[in-house]
């Protein structure tokens, strides 16, 4: 295969071999073996691409983009068409996990008003205040619950590249 240039773009970056290790998820032995101009799988130099942040083309140190491989030609296309489609599941499924705390918070203020209008009617004792209260002192802890472990699963079967995303749960609570 064509010559790396792994060493000197991870140089470049001031990076030590176990840092592009650590940052690709790859083992150091794997990091010092590439760069002694071994073979690796096209997973592997995806990686690699990724943690430096530059096209698995440029992995190589070959002037001509024909001398590459077929497959590592189309490993860039195909790494971004991967990386749109995790990025369209986990933008899915965040907005279904944000839809599912907006509902809760709906939920808490309707029964925060029926409420107010029953006390207001005389029809319950202002006793009921307590039960708005537990709700809104249980929802955040119960909801968690709910989407760790009943929803998602079915969430990571639906949306399999997605992962699960606690920067909407902030912005709900």
């Amino acid at each position: 295969m064509n010559e790396m240039r792994i060493a000197t773009l991870r140089r470049e970056r001031g990076w030590t071999q176990e840092r592009l290790a650590e940052t690709s998820g790859i083992a150091v032995r794997t990091v010092q073996r590439l760069e002694r101009g071994n073979e690796a799988s096209l997973e592997t130099l995806s990686a690699i691409a990724r943690a430096l942040d530059v096209p698995v083309r440029e992995l190589f140190a070959a002037e001509d983009g024909a001398a590459l491989d077929a497959g590592v030609r189309g490993l860039d296309e195909r790494t971004e068409a991967a990386a749109a489609a995790a990025a369209s599941e986990q933008a899915a499924r965040d907005r279904f996990v944000a839809g599912f705390w907006s509902m809760s918070t709906a939920l808490g203020v309707l029964f925060g008003i029926v409420t107010v209008v029953l006390l207001v009617l005389h029809v319950w004792s202002a006793l009921v205040f307590l039960l708005v209260g537990a709700y809104w002192a249980v929802r955040y802890p119960v909801g968690r619950f709910l989407l760790d472990t009943v929803m998602g699963p079915r969430l990571d079967r639906r949306w399999p590249l997605s992962h699960a995303s606690s920067a909407p749960v902030r912005a709900a609570r």
